[in-house]
Formats: structure tokens, sequence, C-alpha cells
């Protein structure tokens, strides 16, 4: 798919000018930087080196070789741009912003009075607009280098140049494409707004820590209770009080309860070491936790579809998206820290109702085999069977367990439908290659805990005969019929009207138009390796940038 946003970026730059001698003398150097490049030379200009070295070279050969930024608008846009690319949890220092300050002053008034300089400044404008279209599309850290099963479409699109021929930069709009490259999905806005608060925290000394101690409860006075009201007040959770009072009142309960809401917690109103750690992360990280999943967004939202089901895995929820709006929302019990919930993109074609659950061997290996030897009878416990790959019945009576401690089982173990069933009464399916679904699950209590991380991958739903009803979209499938196959116990499978993007995800903060931002525990220390990422110097990434058909790449 042709990413029109970027094609603007690129292939829109040739125009023509009208050449003065120092014009000309310009293009001699930008020609002669050029063919550096193509032969293969690094070129490095007042410290910074050229990163694009097919679509800078080819953007310059359709332009004869001459200055490309001859708007001073357009550059004085770019320039705006940079100052405020921080708002995007990015850095400036990637698009060479001090050096092309430097060159600007070197320069000064009359752009061309130093046709090397000129050379120069004009081509690290391009690279540093380059270097942030491809980083607003799909993000400064590849997530491929993470998680090798990645499979999101993650590029550019195809940058035929034989498109549209309007120019940003000629028509004085830089800022307007910028504005098109980031991710159009208000949750990026939103993610945007909250960097932009928790920044304004930080200019305002952040907060101190509160110091540790005894669980504070509503009623108690404490000198520490002072300390929460400032901690409280830092973010809005104690609007209008005293913050000197030693007194647990009600509206530091209130606050409290907010604060906990807000960041994962069981919303008791106490004060205990849970809360208190959240309290005392300290506002660096907090900011750093939002550029963390600001650079996520630049992964997925861009071109999503119209429908589709989205699993926020360390959020613990299914939402259901139709035209924008979220139709359908469910808590959910996710992977364990060691069982973790794969990241990834497929689709829901069909469900199946009072499914058979076949034992994967991870489950089978690390868990079922071992309870087997500890309790010969735990499969009729939990009404499980064990069966030839034909699905012939094997009596279990006559297996020695303990041969297949580390694998090499020759058989499967197959659990009958009903309520004991693993997957509950209902499954979502979808291909891919974990063994992992959306599911109903026998273990409902489980829904009640704050942190729900406890399957062995699969996504267990709280709600999944509304869901149910929802996918199938039909007047004969209601939540109704569905039951009565349920209590028929007859595994039965319906296919969906059309397949349902359904996409894994792992989001450590959600924030809202209405300035709510929800902090969430990194239940697989997930960020740091982002992080780290965001503050590497610039590369572009080692796989693929454009659609394989392209025949350009940065």
């Amino acid at each position: 798919m042709i990413h029109r946003s970027f094609l603007l970026l690129t292939c829109l730059l040739c125009f023509p000018a009208l050449l003065t001698a120092n014009e000309a003398s310009a293009g001699d150097q930008i020609r002669r930087y050029i063919e550096l490049i193509q032969t293969g030379g690094d070129v490095a200009m007042n410290g910074e080196t050229v990163a694009s070295l097919r679509v800078l070279p080819a953007l310059y050969e359709r332009h004869n070789y001459t200055r490309i930024w001859t708007r001073p608008d357009s550059v004085n846009q770019l320039f705006d741009v940079l100052d405020s690319i921080d708002e995007d949890g990015l850095d400036a220092a990637d698009y060479h912003k001090a050096a092309l300050k430097a060159l600007r002053a070197q320069i000064g008034q009359n752009a061309t009075a130093d046709p090397a300089l000129a050379a120069k400044y004009d081509i690290l404008l391009t690279d540093s607009l380059i270097r942030l279209g491809y980083h607003l599309l799909v993000g400064k850290v590849d997530p491929v280098e993470l998680d090798n099963h990645w499979n999101m479409e993650h590029t550019i699109g195809d940058l035929d140049t034989t498109l549209e021929l309007a120019t940003a930069i000629e028509q004085g709009s830089v800022t307007g494409l910028v504005n098109r490259l980031r991710p159009q999905d208000p949750m990026y806005a939103d993610l945007k707004s909250a960097l932009a608060r928790y920044r304004n925290i930080e200019q305002q000394a952040g907060w101190e820590p509160v110091a540790s101690g005894p669980t504070l409860k509503p009623g108690m006075s404490d000198a520490r209770v002072a300390e929460l009201r400032k901690r409280l007040a830092a973010t809005g959770d104690l609007p209008s009080a005293d913050l000197t009072s030693t007194l647990f009142d009600d509206s530091v309960e209130a606050g409290v309860k907010q604060f906990q809401r807000q960041h994962g917690l069981e919303a008791d109103g106490l004060v205990g070491k849970a809360s208190l750690a959240a309290m005392n992360v300290p506002v660096e990280a907090r900011i750093d936790q939002i550029r963390v999943n600001l650079e996520r967004a630049r992964w997925v939202l861009h071109n999503l579809p119209e429908e589709y089901v989205l699993v926020d895995i360390a959020g613990f929820r299914v939402i259901y998206v139709r035209d924008g709006k979220v139709i359908w929302e469910s808590r959910a019990q996710v992977g364990k820290p060691y069982r973790k919930t794969p990241v990834f993109r497929s689709e829901i074609s069909y469900l199946d109702i009072n499914p058979t659950w076949t034992v994967p061997p991870t489950i089978l290996y690390q868990d079922i085999i071992p309870k087997l030897q500890k309790d010969p009878d735990y499969l009729n416990k939990k009404d499980m069977r064990v069966l030839q790959h034909n699905g012939k019945a094997v009596d279990a009576s006559t297996i020695d367990w303990s041969k297949y401690s580390n694998g090499k089982f020759p058989y499967m173990i197959r659990q009958n439908p009903g309520p004991k069933n693993a997957l509950g009464r209902i499954k979502f399916m979808f291909p891919n290659k974990y063994a992992v679904y959306l599911h109903d699950t026998p273990s409902k209590s489980l829904f009640g805990r704050t942190e729900r991380a406890f399957s062995s991958g699969c996504i267990r739903v709280e709600d999944p005969y509304d869901f149910a009803e929802l996918l199938l979209k039909s007047d004969q499938w209601n939540k109704a019929s569905i039951l009565e196959v349920v209590d028929a116990k007859k595994t039965r499978s319906v296919r969906l009207p059309s397949p349902v993007t359904v996409i894994l995800l792992y989001w450590t903060v959600n924030a809202d138009a209405d300035g709510h931002v929800v902090f969430k525990k990194d239940i697989y220390n997930r960020d740091g390796l982002i992080l780290a990422g965001l503050k590497r110097p610039f590369r572009f990434r080692k796989g693929p940038i454009l659609d394989a058909t392209a025949g350009t790449a940065p």
C-alpha cells in the first residue's frame, strides 16, 4: 500500500528553478556530494552524516542537482518542527538540528553567497526531513529487532515518483506535511498531550517521594500525610486542598483512589507498599514511559482497519472497535510473565462453542506431565483423555509417566468440552503459530483481581457471549441462541460472516482526550529496550523499509 504522505515528502520535491551563477556553483557542489554518496562514500557535513543513501540522491538527480530549499518559509517551518519534535517523544538531534542552525547562522541572508555552504545546508535540510518522515511513519526503534516474530506491516509504502507533482516545500506547507506523517489515530494525540502534561509537571519540580512506613489509612493523622497530599496535588489528584495538613480525610481518600485507578492498582484508598511504590516513581521515569508508548503508536497506528479487536495485554482488557468507536470492552486475563502473551496481528474467522482443548507441548511437558507423575488420577479429575494422533483412545493407566519428563511423549492429551475445560464454553479462532486464542474460562473469579496475568499465553475473556453476538452480526446468532448451543453440550463451529482483524498489543500507558493518563505495570519488562533504542543515534533499520515491489529505499 502506498503511503501518500511520504510520497509528498520525497517525489514532490522536484520543481524548476532559475539558476544564478552562485546557484549553478552550489549545484556543482551538490552534484559532487551526490556522486560521492552514490559511490559508497561517507558524506559528513559540519560533523553530521547523511543517512539517506538512495532517496536523497534520487531527489537531487530529478531536481538536476539544484537546491531544493529555496523558499525561506519552508526552511522556517522545518526549523519550527525541529524545535517542537520533542513533543512526539523524539530527539531533534537525530535530524541535524544543531548543525542546521549553525549553518543557517553562517550563511546569513544570502543563501548562495557561499556555494559550498549552500550545498551542505540544502542536503542536510533534505536529509533531516527524510529522517523525520521515516521516524513518524514507522518509528525509530525496529520492533523486529526486539521480536523476530513481529508480523505487522511496517513499511513506508511504495515511493512511486510518478504520483502527484505538488510539493510541500514548493508550497510552503512543510508543517502540514509533517502533521500528515504522524499517526492520525486519536490515541497518538492523547499520548502527546499526556507527555506535555508530565513535562510541565517536571518543569514545576516534579514531586517529592512519600516516606516509607506503615500503611496510610483514612482517618489517620501522620506527618507522612502532608507528603502524600503534596504528591497527589502534583498530578492533580488532590486539587485545592490544604497541603500541610497531616489528616487523612475524605478528600485525601478520594485522591488516593483516583491515583490508584490511574496506575492499575486496587482502588481501596489505602496507601500500602504498592501504592507507595507507584507514587515514588520519578516524573522523569513517567515521561520516559509515555515516550516508549508514543513509539509503539508509531509502529501500529497508521492505517488501522475500520473494524478490529484490540487486546491490550498490559492493561488486561479487550476492546472491539467498529467505525472508529469502541462498541464493546471486557476485562481479560493474559499470559504469566514466563508464558508471555505474544504481540501479533491476525483475523478471527470462526468460533467454537463447547470446544475441546488439545494440550499444547509447552503446557504438556511443563505442567500436565509433572502433575500426572504426582497424581495418576489427574486426567479423570480434569476430564481429559489420552489419544493417539489418529484420534484413537489410549488407556492412561498403561503409561509410565516418569519416562516423559524430557519430552518425546508419543500421544496427545485432550480435554473434553464442558465446565472444566480450560477454554471454557467458547473460543475465538484466528490463525497463529503460538496456539493462542481468545476464549472463555472456568477461572472467572480471577477477573476480580487488578493484575490478571494468569494464563499460559491465551487471552481469557470475561464476557465472551456478548462478544460472540457482536462478531457474528446475525439475527440467528444472538446471546440466547449461543447459550442454547452451550447448554446442549455439543461442539459446534460457527464462521463469522467476514473475518475481523485482531491485534494483540502491549501498551504500558493509556491516555484520553479528557487528560486522564493510566500508567500500567510493565509486566513483561519490555519498556527498557525500547527506551534504550530511542536514546541511540539515528540509523535506518536493517530490514525492508519499502514495499517489496518498490525500487527505491532510504
